[in-house]
């Protein structure tokens, strides 16, 4: 088996998060984590599965005992985005053109695959190594990081590093933006449109209170900078209100994605401003969903050991956000890494170029083999 083929067995096996639209009813992480187990109890791991949502685990594969020594952990998420709008066969796993093609191929089962073939590699060695390494695979990243938050409380404290798998081009993201979600509602009263008077429009209400909202929010936003993020932003993706054109709707709600800034966090973070934003207006702020920034120092002693394994890697940044995030605020200090690029993550026809996979692989099975003789 090379690591085309087990990838090609990953995308196979759909793993579609069930949250926002996933356009097919195969979802849920059971499936992949199933053969995830089979295939590291094969090579030597113990293999846990602690169920996070109803059929929905986390995967923790260790290869040496919990002894003290020093921990760190490779860890990719299970799940993918849905499916909808995709013009190729979102399963096929095919490899053509030098590609391989479908949904998580680069998001994130290559990384994923890339990971595993380094410590396939380097199987035999792994209980004996100086640094113990764990695979542990996340459930729901691509919506709430239910996984990792569960598993930074649960075990922080046992690990000294992460490599969160994302597709990276291979350089180490070692800060991204963190992110606000959340929904500004107005209500107003029903009324038969024939006598408008008599109501009161949610929508109208909630249109005329967005656009200076969203104009004085972006500028306070802007006062929160990083040298290498940028500044904070507001996108408002969403607006939805009525039920039928005869009828004065009683509620509207925007739904918006406020990207966060160190900054921005270290000044009491994006729903405090939000909150403070929106005092005497008719919007009310209703399901938030904050997840952190991430910024671990450029010459972190780990992102050294990764350069001089690969010297071509460099210390990058990204506006998107992972479960990096949450295992740094739980005490494990994470990058992002992987082979692939983040272009292609979530595309209609979402593919991975066969020599980037396997130039990944080669990197962690020389990660890992460096580890083992303690260099």
């Amino acid at each position: 088996m090379a690591v085309t083929e087990l990838l090609h067995q990953l995308v196979r096996i759909p793993s579609v998060n069930p949250d926002n639209s996933p356009g097919t009813e195969q979802t849920g992480e059971g499936w992949i984590a199933a053969f995830l187990s089979e295939w590291l109890r094969k090579i030597g791991a113990t293999v846990e599965l602690e169920e996070i949502k109803p059929g929905r685990p986390n995967l923790i594969a260790r290869f040496a005992p919990r002894d003290g020594r020093p921990r760190i952990l490779l860890g990719p998420h299970l799940d993918t985005v849905g499916i909808e709008g995709m013009t190729i066969e979102p399963f096929s796993g095919e490899v053509r053109d030098g590609r391989l093609w479908g949904r998580g191929a680069s998001d994130t089962k290559g990384p994923m695959a890339a990971m595993l073939w380094g410590l396939r590699e380097n199987a035999t060695a792994l209980k004996d190594a100086p640094v113990a390494i764990d695979f542990v695979a996340f459930m729901g990243e691509e919506s709430g990081q239910w996984g990792s938050k569960e598993f930074a409380r649960k075990y922080g404290s046992e690990y000294e590093f992460a490599i969160v798998g994302e597709p990276t081009s291979l350089d180490a993201v070692h800060t991204t933006k963190g992110s606000l979600w959340a929904t500004l509602r107005t209500t107003g009263k029903a009324a038969h449109s024939s006598q408008p008077e008599r109501g009161e429009n949610a929508v109208m209400k909630l249109a005329r209170a967005l656009d200076p909202f969203e104009t004085a929010m972006s500028e306070k936003l802007a006062t929160f900078t990083h040298p290498i993020l940028g500044r904070s932003t507001l996108n408002i993706g969403v607006v939805r209100g009525g039920s039928r054109p005869n009828i004065v709707p009683d509620r509207a709600e925007a739904e918006l994605d406020i990207r966060i800034t160190p900054s921005l966090r270290d000044a009491g973070g994006a729903l405090a401003l939000l909150r403070s934003m929106t005092e005497g207006t008719p919007l009310e702020v209703v399901n938030p969903h904050e997840n952190p920034p991430m910024e671990l120092p450029a010459d972190h002693p780990w992102i050294e050991r990764i350069r001089s394994v690969r010297p071509a890697t460099k210390p990058v940044g990204a506006p998107w956000f992972s479960d990096a995030a949450h295992l740094s605020a739980g005490g494990i200090p994470s990058i992002c890494l992987g082979p692939g690029s983040i272009d292609q993550a979530h595309t209609c026809d979402e593919f991975i170029d066969v020599a980037t996979l396997e130039e990944g692989a080669r990197f962690f099975s020389d990660f890992v083999s460096k580890l083992i003789i303690g260099a």
